[in-house]
């Protein structure tokens, strides 16, 4: 992929995570990739469960590959309206409290409005609370301060705000010129924003996929379900793009490709794994192999649903996954090269 390319990538990038979309409020997102793969004339639909599939013709069409990655973010919901005006939070995905302490959020309510907020410990003046330091960081002692006059519930409910409204972050995306991109929800919009370059390179280049190609863009991986249907009876392989986890013991890293070996569901298939590995050798990608001790992906999910496929797992190194991530412009760009020879290469099977 030539460095422009990796660019406009990483622009995309930018642009998907500044769209709020919490897994169970992701139509906004959805509507803006399918608005990106319509005005590149590529066939697209959407499933019952509001994901995005897009299919470019192979010349193959007996055998199919499907290739994934997840618009839905972590998030929250409003659990409760607090006596005190504040908002009691309920998390959407698998995070800690920690992570999110001192964040800007929006809160939307079921009719559209959007409103400032921010997350804090209820005990946050040191100025008042002799355990500000200590308290710990739960759904008791969490709390969003909403940037409106309100002093009691009615004065949020009469905002229109109540419960089960969502909750998004800040992304509070950087792109540096040194090549780091840091920002909220790198998992997985950049490999989102991998899949759509993708797209794009296939149709402008005019390339003739060896096997009928479907991308479905899911929106509830982040819970557990996005990937797990509307895969074809001619699929054979399926692979999931979503972020390799940095951290102790970890190979993976911020400047290649991270192929995911196994993760909580057990070994990824032996066969596919080494075939992507042969392909970043043959191809000068950069590579590490790695586990997830306490990963899923949409791959997982195919697998358990009773999908008879093969199924990989590889994508960009993301450091601190599911808090204040970080991944550099090198990791995107080797991640989109073994794509680029995946999708072109002879199936394993």
């Amino acid at each position: 992929m030539k460095i422009d390319n990796v660019n406009d990538t990483i622009q995309l990038i930018k642009e998907l995570v500044s769209i709020p979309s919490p897994s169970g409020n992701t139509k906004e997102v959805i509507t803006y990739v399918e608005k990106y793969l319509r005005e590149l004339n590529v066939e697209t639909k959407r499933n019952r469960k509001g994901g995005l599939i897009a299919t470019l013709p192979g010349a193959d069409q007996s055998q199919h590959r499907m290739l994934t990655a997840h618009v839905d973010t972590l998030g929250a919901m409003v659990k409760e309206i607090k006596s005190s005006g504040r908002l009691k939070l309920d998390l959407i995905g698998g995070f800690r409290y920690n992570s999110i302490e001192g964040e800007y959020c929006q809160i939307q309510t079921s009719s559209g409005k959007i409103y400032s907020g921010t997350i804090l410990m209820h005990q946050t003046s040191v100025h008042v609370y002799k355990d500000a330091g200590k308290a710990e960081r739960n759904q008791d002692n969490m709390e969003v301060r909403i940037d409106e006059k309100v002093q009691n519930a009615d004065d949020v409910r009469k905002l229109g705000i109540e419960v089960g409204d969502f909750i998004s972050f800040d992304p509070r995306v950087q792109v540096l010129d040194n090549g780091f991109i840091k920002s909220r929800h790198l998992d997985d919009k950049a490999s989102v924003g991998i899949l759509l370059q993708l797209i794009k390179q296939v149709i402008e280049e005019n390339l003739v996929l060896p096997y009928t190609t479907h991308f479905l863009i899911s929106n509830n991986e982040e819970i557990g379900y996005g990937g797990n249907s509307n895969i074809t009876p001619e699929t054979v392989e399926y692979l999931a793009v979503d972020m390799g986890a940095m951290g102790d013991g970890q190979s993976t890293d911020e400047y290649t490709v991270s192929i995911c070996v196994k993760d909580s569901s057990g070994p990824y298939h032996y066969e596919l794994r080494k075939h992507l590995t042969k392909l970043a050798e043959e191809n000068g990608v950069g590579y590490k192999l790695d586990i997830y001790p306490f990963y899923g992906s949409d791959a997982s999910a195919a697998i358990r649903s009773g999908n008879d496929i093969i199924h990989g797992l590889i994508g960009p190194g993301i450091d601190s996954s599911h808090a204040f991530e970080r991944t550099h412009k090198e990791s995107i760009e080797n991640t989109a090269k073994l794509l680029y020879h995946y999708i072109q290469s002879k199936m394993v099977y």
